[in-house]
């Protein structure tokens, strides 16, 4: 299990920095983003493509490197967040999360009796395989669990401060394109619409001591929405920082190596 885990990080102002993966889950990935710096990583499969299978290999990897990983799982379905939490994952995020009832459904999903309601698997990968008692069990499991809360619809927002009051809703996490197309501004994260709905998103988590998290393309946009107060910074994905590191190393050759 990660030395220093999600349940750690939360509701602390510290930050907390890690990367996207929606392309490399390949065995050395998370050595690869621990040696990196990464606090922590955020594996997609919403827009992946990735299945359990994947996931189930992942979690390995990512524990062998102590780095904590969350999994976005595609829907808000029984069966994609209980099974994430049987694979191991120690944070589960739920994209477009809107109201209180979707909330209970999800920690019912994620959380063992009596905090939940999900189906029991002991012994497998999510407690390492080892025996003990079930007490002892579910009460380890719905600790460690940790609920990455999607805002990125207009509800989301209307009722986050509402979401964010829920024992067991542990960060609030914004989904900015998404939230942009709902407030009817694609992309228009300058709007004072999206603006507003930032402002109510950050308060609320603040008020009820729940943690922050946005992705960031770029060094300057996380620092800036740190100072807002987010404390989870997602730098980018891996698609993106290999492309862009390769596009700025082909271009300098490009210019340097010319025909003689």
């Amino acid at each position: 299990m990660a030395a220093k885990g999600l349940k750690s990080m939360i509701g602390k102002k510290s930050p907390k920095f890690g990367n996207f993966i929606v392309e490399f889950a390949t065995p050395g990935i998370g050595h690869i983003l621990k040696s990196a710096g990464c606090d922590f990583v955020l594996f997609d499969m919403e827009h992946s493509g990735f299945g359990f299978e994947t996931v189930k290999s992942a979690v390995r990897y990512m524990e062998a490197a102590s780095l904590p990983m969350i999994v976005r799982v595609p829907s808000r379905e029984y069966h994609h967040v209980a099974r994430a939490m049987d694979m191991g994952a120690e944070g589960v995020m739920l994209p477009m999360v809107g109201n209180v009832d979707e909330v209970r459904r999800i920690i019912d999903a994620m959380k063992y009796h009596p905090a939940g309601k999900r189906g029991v698997a002991l012994g497998v990968a999510h407690d390492g395989y080892r025996p003990g008692t079930v007490a002892d069990k579910f009460k380890a499991a719905n600790k460690r669990s940790t609920f990455f809360c999607q805002i990125e619809t207009e509800e989301g927002v209307d009722n986050a401060d509402a979401m964010a009051a829920i024992d067991g809703v542990d960060c609030l996490w914004v989904g900015h394109f998404d939230l942009s197309v709902s407030l009817g501004i694609p992309g228009e994260f300058d709007h004072p619409k999206f603006k507003k709905a930032i402002k109510t998103t950050v308060a609320a988590a603040q008020r009820h001591k729940k943690s922050l998290g946005r992705l960031t393309q770029s060094v300057q946009g996380g620092v800036d929405i740190y100072n807002e107060g987010f404390d989870f910074v997602c730098y980018s994905g891996d698609v993106w920082l290999l492309q862009a590191a390769i596009a700025d190393g082909i271009a300098a050759l490009r210019d340097k190596c010319k025909v003689k």
